[in-house]
């Protein structure tokens, strides 16, 4: 029925489901994502299933072909470092409009609450949290400016680069130290606390967000 709503948790769990594949590096780029099949697997009907895939879509994580359905995105090398430039260009920008930070209270409170829930996630193993949280943490960065079309540019990018920032710290974790990735994260909130808008930005640049992902940087 046209304008049926749906039931949230219905679409929230197919929703959840298929951003933990992908992210997890369970279904890889351009793997087909059939609609029965994971109606069948998720024990719900089509609608909500196909709601979960157009928001993941939205997202940048899944793509839809016209007439072949949705399949896992396919992003380039150099969309990837496109992606990278422009969020590192929007931080540094946050950055350098928010400092010198307020005096009253903890404006650095969304960031340190960010980064314990990743370390939280990263103890627990939960790699789907952990995910969740490295993406609140930078949210929380570039919302310390204050500006909301920054926040609302910002945001797609940061969807985007979902797969690769969570294949970023996969790999990382498997070659160096699972904890290396929160330690990072650590370093850049240190810099930030020390109120130096240059020292917050000369850490951005050397943060490794990209170090694992095996792009010809040049």
């Amino acid at each position: 029925m046209n304008g049926a709503v749906l039931p949230p948790s219905l679409v929230e769990m197919a929703t959840r489901q298929v951003r933990a594949e992908v992210l997890s590096g369970e279904r890889e780029p351009g793997e087909r994502i059939g609609e029965e099949a994971l109606c069948a697997r998720l024990g719900t009907s089509r609608a909500p299933v196909r709601e979960a895939l157009r928001l993941l879509a939205q997202e940048g994580l899944i793509e839809h072909l016209p007439r072949r359905g949705f399949r896992v995105a396919v992003w380039s090398e150099t969309d990837i470092l496109q992606l990278f430039e422009l969020r590192r260009v929007l931080e540094r920008h946050a950055i350098e409009s928010a400092f010198p930070l307020a005096a009253e209270g903890d404006p650095l409170h969304a960031v340190r609450t960010a980064l314990e829930d990743m370390r939280a996630a990263d103890a627990a193993e939960d790699l789907f949290e952990r995910d969740n949280a490295h993406r609140r943490f930078h949210a929380a960065i570039v919302a310390l400016a204050g500006n909301r079309q920054l926040d609302l540019a910002y945001e797609p990018i940061l969807l985007k680069l979902q797969l690769p920032m969570a294949r970023n710290l996969r790999t990382e974790a498997r070659i160096a130290q699972r904890r290396n990735g929160v330690r990072r994260h650590a370093e850049l909130l240190a810099a930030l606390e020390t109120g130096d808008a240059a020292h917050a930005s000369a850490a951005l640049l050397r943060h490794g967000e990209r170090a694992y992902l095996d792009l010809d940087i040049r």
